[in-house]
């Protein structure tokens, strides 16, 4: 008994939409989701992987199929039927992968709003706040903590490549981290001073039943060659380390101070450019305890390979418990620093000698302790 071709033809695109389907839901190619936004994402990520799985089946399996079964048979010198085309079969094979883009492209554009990262209107007056500015009256603990991520991450190069990343620039970080902050937010005093002056900056920002709501906790990034450095401007906290609490919504405003670096924790599903002279933000909500890793997307230079920095997402008791030791041992090495360092001098006179040499303007550290 033969089987009509149409019941051939039908069983086949059954079995490739099974296969896709399954294939689509269980490829194993991403990192677990830790943030909510991560969820939308996965979804986008997992239809385009089942098109593209049915895509791919149909394609090599007809391949296959006409190298099998149209192959020259021993003997057969004869030139092959000529084909004259066959216009709806090209009309077909045209319309089905401009529908499946076009599908694709308003999904996309859906979970990209979803996300908030469509916001036409998102112009920052201010390109690096007062907050991201100021350095917390603890700044021996922002050196020595910033200094130890920086030295941290250099120290895993090898020795005889390391002399040639930039070493003057990376010295002068690791010394002084707190003024390279600095140096970074005087690159536009022009938009600092100008108000209604404002820049467009990248965003993605709340989602639409959060829009026009402050986060629950705002983190202030640093970009550098080769670290990255994080302020929580509610305490004061300067570390080389990232914590955040599950549930609870993080707006991440960063900026870079030499060149472009970008943001991303693959498990965030997330990713934004930290420009220099420019604030940008980044808005999720964790949802799954775990330690993650910082990784910066952007070549910036010899030693982008290994910019990264620690991320831990914990409960809130948890992180609670962490923000209190960075206090205490901030206020520790206060204590110390004024112990070493006695003065009854203001902060701007006691670092005046060391400011000038730097290029940094008297009126540049009067805001930025004020």
């Amino acid at each position: 008994m033969k089987i009509p071709s149409s019941i051939w033809t039908l069983l086949i695109g059954i079995v490739l939409t099974l296969a896709s389907l399954w294939y689509g839901q269980n490829h194993g190619l991403l990192p677990a989701a830790a943030t909510d936004e991560a969820v939308l994402v996965d979804g986008l990520f997992n239809a385009m992987m089942i098109v593209s799985t049915g895509i791919f089946l149909l394609v090599e399996g007809i391949l296959i199929y006409s190298a099998f079964r149209y192959r020259r048979r021993a003997g057969d010198n004869e030139d092959g039927p000529p084909v004259e085309g066959n216009v709806p079969l090209e009309i077909l094979w045209t319309a089905i992968p401009a529908i499946i883009v076009i599908g694709i492209s308003v999904y996309s554009f859906d979970v990209y709003n979803e996300i908030g990262g469509f916001d036409p209107h998102a112009i920052h007056e201010a390109p690096i706040s007062q907050e991201s500015m100021k350095m917390p009256g603890h700044g021996s603990a922002f050196a020595q903590r910033a200094g130890t991520a920086l030295a941290a991450t250099l120290s895993d190069t090898p020795p005889s490549t390391a002399p040639n990343l930039n070493q003057e620039k990376s010295d002068e970080a690791m010394q002084d981290p707190a003024t390279a902050e600095v140096r970074n937010a005087d690159q536009i005093p022009q938009l600092r001073n100008a108000p209604g002056v404002g820049i467009v900056a990248p965003t993605i920002g709340g989602t639409p039943d959060k829009a026009g709501k402050p986060a629950e906790l705002q983190v202030n990034v640093t970009g550098l060659q080769y670290a990255w450095i994080f302020t929580y401007p509610e305490t004061g906290i300067t570390t080389g380390e990232m914590h955040v609490p599950i549930g609870r919504e993080v707006e991440i405003s960063m900026t870079a101070n030499d060149v472009i670096h970008a943001f991303w924790v693959p498990e965030f599903r997330l990713k934004q450019d930290a420009i220099p002279g420019r604030q940008s933000e980044i808005r999720f909500t964790p949802k799954k305890a775990g330690d993650y890793v910082l990784i910066c997307a952007e070549l910036c230079g010899p030693y982008h390979g290994a910019m990264r920095a620690p991320v831990v997402v914990e409960p809130q008791e948890a992180f609670d418990k962490w923000m209190q030791e960075q206090l205490v041992a901030s206020k520790e090495t206060l204590n110390q620093a004024i112990a070493v360092n006695p003065t009854d001098l203001s902060p701007n006179e006691f670092l005046a000698p060391y400011t000038k040499d730097m290029g940094i303007k008297p009126e540049i550290l009067h805001q930025v302790h004020h």
